[in-house]
C-alpha cells in the first residue's frame, strides 16, 4: 500500500520505518524543515518502561492544589484556558481513582515494555547510535513519605515482571556516585536496572536516514490542511502544495492531531501539556550522573547524554503557548544543582520548551478509526521516546492486517466513545 505518515517526530519516523519494513510505500509529511524539531527535539532523554505511569492518579487533585502554591511547582496552570482545556482537565480528574490508575498504568507498561524490546532489536539490526546508555534509571525520594508511597507502583511492576530494586541511601550512591556529596538530601530510591537513556533527536534523525535508505520518502516544509473523504474512507490528503491520494493515512502529529481529525467527526482528547528542558555541558565527570535520575519532589528527570546533561520537567497547562518562562528554568537548575552541584555549567545551558501530546488517561491512542483507511498513533505525552518503537511496530501490524504481538483492543480512540 501507499501510506502517508503525517508527522516526522519520533512517533512518525519510527512508524514509517516499521511500515516500510512491512513492505509498504511510505511518505512522511511534516511542516518542519527536518525530523524531530518539535516535541522530540530536547525531551528528557529517558527510555523508561518501568516508570510508565499516568499523571492521573489517586491523590493527585489534592497534590495539585499544593503544587500550585509552590515556588518550584511541577504543575503550572495558566488562567484564561478555553473550554477544550477544561474538558481535558475534567476528564483527567475522572481518571484519578484506584481502578482507573491500575488499568491505565497496566496499558502503559504493556506498550512500554514491548517498545523497549523492539528498540533493542532495532539497535542490534542497524547499529543505530544516539548517545545511548543501558544503565538503568533511579527514582530518588527526598522524603520518607515519598518512599513509603511506592507500593502501588511496585505491585504493577511485579504483575508485569519488571525488575526493580528498592535502594537505601548508600545503594543509591553506589548506583549514581555523583550523588555522594548530597546523600543527606534524600532517603532512598527505586531503581529499574533495565531502563535506558538516549538522545531522541539524534535517534530520530539517524532512523530517518535509515528509512530514506530503505525507500521512505520525506516531504518537509509541507503543511497538511485537510483530510478529504467520501464518508467511509480518506480519499486524499490536502497540503499546501496540492492534493495527493494514498491507500492509507496515519496521523502521528502529536498535539496537532485533534485539529486534523476533528472535521471528520473524530473527537481525540489529546492536549498540549507544555514541558521544559535545559541541556548543559558537563564540567566535572566525577560529579555528573551516569544515567537518569527522577527527582520525585520536583518531578524532574536528570539524564546523562554523552558529555551533556539533559534536565526536563514541568507540566504547564496553557494551550499552544511556546514562551520560555525563566521561572521554569530556575526550577530545573534547582533540581540538578541540588543533587549534582558542580557537575555542569548551568549558565551555558540551552533552554527549550515543547508540547507533550497528553491524553486524560495517560495511554496513547493507537489503532483504527471509523474511517477504514485512517489510523492514529498519537497522545504519548512524556513517553513518546519510551513507547516509540513498540507503538510503531503495533500500528504497522494493524495497518498491514497482521496479528500484533500485544493486546491492543483497549488502545484505540473507541475507548473514549
Amino acid at each position: 500500500m501507499k501510506i502517508a505518515v503525517l508527522g516526522a517526530g519520533v512517533i512518525g519516523v519510527t512508524s514509517a520505518w516499521y511500515l516500510a519494513k512491512a513492505g509498504h510505500e511510505v511518505e512522511v509529511i511534516d511542516r518542519q524543515p527536518g525530523p524531530a524539531l518539535e516535541t522530540s527535539f530536547a525531551n528528557a532523554g529517558q527510555v523508561s518502561p518501568g516508570y510508565s505511569a499516568p499523571w492521573a492518579a489517586p491523590g493527585i487533585p489534592l497534590k495539585a492544589m499544593k503544587w500550585l502554591t509552590m515556588k518550584h511547582s511541577p504543575l503550572v496552570l495558566r488562567p484564561g484556558l478555553d473550554w477544550q482545556s477544561w474538558r481535558w482537565v475534567s476528564q483527567m480528574l475522572l481518571n484519578c481513582t484506584e481502578t482507573a490508575y491500575e488499568r491505565n498504568k497496566g496499558r502503559m507498561v504493556r506498550i512500554a515494555e514491548y517498545s523497549r524490546d523492539r528498540l533493542e532489536d532495532l539497535r542490534a539490526e542497524t547499529g543505530i547510535a544516539y548517545d545511548e546508555r543501558t544503565q538503568g534509571t533511579l527514582q530518588l525520594f527526598r522524603t520518607q513519605k515519598q518512599l513509603d508511597g511506592i507500593g502501588k507502583d511496585i505491585a504493577v511492576l511485579r504483575a508485569y515482571g519488571v525488575p526493580y530494586e528498592v535502594l537505601d541511601v548508600e545503594a543509591c550512591v553506589a548506583a549514581e556516585p555523583g550523588l555522594r556529596q548530597m546523600r543527606h538530601t534524600f532517603v532512598g530510591g527505586l531503581r529499574l536496572p533495565h531502563d535506558e537513556t538516549g538522545d531522541c533527536f539524534k535517534f530520530t534523525n539517524a532512523l530517518a536516514q535509515l528509512a530514506t535508505d530503505n525507500g521512505v520518502r520525506f516531504r518537509f516544509g509541507t503543511s497538511v490542511s485537510a483530510l478529504e473523504h467520501d464518508g467511509s474512507r480518506i480519499t486524499s490528503v490536502r497540503t499546501a502544495s496540492g492534493v495527493e491520494r494514498f491507500d492509507a493515512v496515519l496521523v502521528a502529529c502529536g498535539s496537532f492531531s485533534p485539529a486534523l481529525v476533528r472535521p471528520l467527526g473524530i473527537t481525540l482528547p489529546v492536549y498540549p501539556v507544555k514541558g521544559y528542558s535545559i541541556t548543559v555541558p558537563i564540567i566535572d565527570e566525577g560529579r555528573a550522573p551516569v544515567s537518569t535520575i527522577m527527582d520525585e519532589t520536583y518531578k524532574v528527570a536528570i539524564t546523562r547524554l554523552g558529555d551533556r546533561i539533559r534536565v526536563g520537567g514541568t507540566a504547564e497547562i496553557s494551550g499552544f503557548n511556546t514562551r520560555l518562562d525563566p521561572a521554569r528554568r530556575e526550577t530545573l537548575e534547582t533540581s540538578v544543582g541540588s543533587l549534582f552541584p558542580g557537575a555542569a555549567d548551568l549558565a551555558a545551558g540551552s533552554f527549550w520548551t515543547g508540547m507533550r501530546p497528553m491524553t486524560p488517561d495517560g495511554t496513547p491512542v493507537i489503532g483504527a478509526t471509523p474511517f477504514a483507511n485512517l489510523f492514529l498513533n498519537t497522545g504519548h505525552g512524556t513517553l513518546g521516546w519510551t513507547m516509540s518503537c513498540g507503538s510503531a511496530q503495533l500500528i504497522a501490524d494493524i495497518i498491514s492486517g497482521r496479528s500484533p504481538a500485544i493486546d491492543h483492543a483497549d488502545l484505540g480512540v473507541a475507548r473514549y466513545a
